[in-house]
């Protein structure tokens, strides 16, 4: 376990040593922007560091509805509401949504928190991952009606996009709901940064909900849902999991407030990280290494075994480079080191890593 010592950006120290840093999932580098920062500062300033109390008691701030306006402007949505963490969303969502559905079908490899969400009188099948003929099949086949279809937008361990043209095109079909878990889409994906709908241009649609994070490409913390007003209300006087909750801190708060200003006036930031993932993925598959074709700022490398991963992460590690193996719960055995671009890396500094994954292919061989 890497234990850091300072802030993290394109380069990170522990252990009192500089490192190159390729982990995590600050892929706009906001995470220790001196805007946010700032912000965070005057923020506690003014209201100290907790509310201590739940949103729907005493713990709601002028600073909580700012971000949820901020939030629901940001999507295009009429309002937003915002939680304790991204993981929590889906379990919200699904239990608030639970009289619309009969049963729930989710992507082979989806989020441990898709699967935590289930409600537990509710059964659950999984489709073959990213695969819309399979789903097809799984919802005909077990003639389900009244569908409710769950996936990632981008899946944390190998950077693949979901199909979600092909997915909604069944969900409509079957007169069903798509939720996505869009936690490393939003702020990256789509024309405007609102996710993977926006990615593959699909309608506004009152059966297509998204669960989001401010922890990823925000730089900060805390989830959040937008939608139109039933829906955010309906989460505020029906959720346990909302109500029961501590308010998110003023910290957190005025940080997604400052990020969310920051994306709006620097649309860039965007082209610049996907450009740059884009070109980092060519030349580590022209490498030879076995990784994924979707251009996001996660770049997978696969192999067949967990020592072979395990030994180039350690490898890379003694050079001052860090890309942690991976080791997350999923239905399916994987062994990769993951490769989290950001906006900051710079062209020298991917260049030795590039050059030292050339090195350890050349001495180990292609996979």
């Amino acid at each position: 376990m890497i234990i850091l010592e300072s802030s993290i950006g394109n380069y990170v120290y522990s252990k009192g040593k500089k490192y190159s840093y390729f982990g995590g999932n600050n892929y706009l580098g906001l995470a220790s922007h001196p805007l946010v920062k700032e912000a965070v500062i005057q923020s506690v300033k003014k209201y100290g560091i907790n509310f201590s109390a739940s949103r729907r008691t005493t713990g709601t701030a002028s600073i909580h509805l700012e971000l949820e306006k901020q939030l629901s402007v940001f999507k295009g949505k009429q309002d937003a509401v915002v939680f304790a963490s991204g993981y929590q969303g889906n379990s919200i969502l699904l239990e608030i949504l639970k009289d619309k559905y009969s049963i729930v079908l989710a992507d082979q490899l989806a989020h441990a928190s898709i699967m935590a969400a289930i409600p537990r009188e509710r059964k659950m099948i999984c489709y073959d991952h990213c695969d819309a003929d399979n789903l097809d099949k799984q919802i005909g086949y077990n003639n389900i009606s009244r569908p409710l279809v769950i996936t990632d937008g981008i899946f944390a361990l190998t950077g693949e996009i979901a199909p979600l043209d092909k997915i909604y095109s069944v969900v409509k079909k079957y007169k069903g709901i798509l939720v996505v878990d869009d936690a490393h889409s939003t702020g990256i994906l789509g024309k405007t940064g609102k996710g993977t709908p926006e990615h593959f241009n699909l309608p506004e649609s009152e059966n297509i909900f998204q669960t989001e994070t401010m922890s990823k490409a925000l730089g900060g913390y805390g989830g959040f849902i937008t939608g139109d007003k039933l829906l955010t209300e309906l989460i505020r006087e029906k959720s346990a999991t909302y109500q029961a909750s501590t308010a998110l801190p003023p910290p957190v708060v005025a940080a997604g407030i400052a990020s969310l200003k920051i994306i709006h006036d620097n649309p860039d930031l965007r082209t610049q990280l996907l450009w740059k993932a884009s070109n980092l993925r060519k030349q580590i598959a022209g490498l030879g290494f076995q990784t994924t074709t979707d251009n996001t700022p996660i770049i997978p490398l696969m192999f067949s075994s967990s020592d072979k991963a395990k030994n180039l992460s350690f490898l890379l590690e003694e050079n001052g480079i860090l890309v942690p193996f991976m080791n997350y719960p999923s239905k399916k055995e994987m062994h990769l080191l993951r490769i989290a671009v950001t906006v900051s890396h710079s062209t020298a500094q991917t260049n030795i890593l590039l050059r030292k994954l050339k090195k350890w292919i050349e001495k180990n061989g292609k996979e």
